[in-house]
């Protein structure tokens, strides 16, 4: 904070909102937009492998491997996201706890369920009660990207479900006449084509994955949309050095702008790379591109 704001009564115009935005809290919202950055970063290669790997798995040819895929994709498709959230963070925390605690507490004379409670030996807390705050907050992160990717994995996988089937089949037909075996034709043949005709629909998954960010407030990570919330609400004079009536509108339009740039760069991002993997290929797409070249 600037030097000069050491007393805000004192401060009018543009000396008084410079000191205003500068305050520890608005330091810890401009530290929020890296976290829902690394959120993205993290989360959508992370969905990209749950989701081939359920592709995979629901095209299998083993029954019982394909049943496993194909519900997968049902069940997580099938329930809201925020019920989902709010159900796999508590069961995958109190699952490892579990563990944690058959392993380092089986002498534990009391259940685990007492009630409405579930207790645990100090030993399989997860992290430990003396942890520090940034250990907590690292710990409920890597909870969230793990949701996000199984839930977001699972519409990824029912998209590469369809684009592998999208793949002409005189293509694979043709790599068995070369004498491509299963794998050779699946690994340099059929994943190579399907992703001209993945990409739309992963297009449209991570600009919902980026407005899904916001979920992360619900699983207790103090995201933009958390502190956006808590310093535009109204502010009295006894509890704030900075009092203001409430200005949640304007944070929440600084969110709306922020967003609208970052799904349109992805938008243009996207395309350019729809282009790329559009030549040669033979889609609609592809056959514009070739009439341009001409």
């Amino acid at each position: 904070m600037f030097s000069y704001c050491t007393d805000p009564e004192t401060l009018s115009g543009l000396s008084w909102l410079s000191c205003y935005l500068t305050t520890g809290k608005h330091m810890s919202l401009y530290y929020a937009v890296p976290t829902v950055l690394l959120l993205l970063a993290l989360t959508a290669p992370l969905a990209l492998g749950v989701g081939f790997l359920g592709a995979m798995a629901a095209r299998a040819r083993f029954a019982p491997l394909s049943w496993v895929g194909k519900s997968y994709i049902a069940i997580v498709r099938g329930v809201p996201d925020v019920a989902f959230f709010l159900f796999f963070v508590i069961a995958l925390d109190q699952a490892l706890e579990w563990l944690l605690h058959k392993a380092r507490c089986p002498d534990w004379p009391e259940p685990v369920r007492q009630g409405n409670d579930f207790v645990v030996c100090s030993a399989a807390k997860i992290p430990p009660g003396t942890a520090p705050q940034w250990i907590h907050e690292s710990y409920g992160f890597m909870l969230a990207v793990v949701t996000f990717a199984i839930v977001f994995g699972a519409f990824v996988a029912n998209v590469l479900f369809g684009a592998m089937r999208a793949v002409p089949r005189a293509q694979l037909e043709t790599a068995a006449a070369y004498g491509m075996n299963t794998r050779q034709t699946f690994w340099r043949i059929l994943v190579p084509q399907m992703w001209v005709y993945a990409l739309p629909g992963l297009g449209n998954l991570w600009m919902v994955l980026i407005k899904a960010t916001p979920l992360l407030f619900l699983l207790g990570v103090e995201d933009i949309v958390y502190w956006a919330r808590e310093l535009g609400g109204a502010k009295t004079a006894r509890f704030s050095d900075y009092p203001h009536p409430d200005w949640r509108m304007w944070y929440f339009f600084g969110l709306l702008v922020f967003y609208l740039i970052f799904t349109r760069i992805s938008e243009i991002f996207l395309e350019r790379l729809m282009q790329r993997l559009s030549h040669g290929q033979a889609t609609t797409g592809g056959e514009a591109l070739r009439k341009a070249d001409a």
